[in-house]
């Protein structure tokens, strides 16, 4: 599996309740100066995330705000015996106040919607069409 097709399982298929969370952010954000949605226009979009980087074994998508800079890493690599391990990652670098006090009521939503996103990646027969 490379990181394009593990971040496509993990970011496409979100269930129905990581997505209404994102959707609740993104109508809450702006209200207390953050940015709703990231600048795409130079960038490739993989479930509403710019992305900066991409190979075979990693995709790093990301934003930068005036509150913080957020990274989201995809890593695939080899596991044991014909397996792989595949990871995701959050980097959040906070600049303000408001990036501290948003990361804070972020931290336990993201603990929650990360695992829910592998289960995705590790099912055999993916299909982005039959998310739920």
């Amino acid at each position: 599996m490379t990181a394009t097709e593990a971040a496509r399982r993990a970011l496409e298929s979100a269930p129905y309740w990581a997505r209404s969370l994102l959707s609740f952010r993104n109508r809450l954000a702006p209200l207390v100066g953050l940015n709703a949605t990231a600048d795409t226009r130079h960038s490739d979009l993989l479930a509403s995330l710019p992305l900066m980087h991409s190979d075979n074994r990693q995709m790093v998508f990301g934003y930068d705000d005036r509150h913080l800079l957020f990274r989201l890493v995809v890593d695939v690599g080899e596991g044991p015996a014909d397996g792989q391990i595949v990871g995701v990652t959050t980097l959040v670098r906070r600049r303000s106040l408001m990036g501290w006090l948003y990361l804070a009521a972020a931290i336990p939503f993201h603990k929650v919607i990360i695992p829910s996103l592998l289960t995705a990646v590790e099912r055999p027969c993916y299909t982005a069409s039959r998310r739920r």
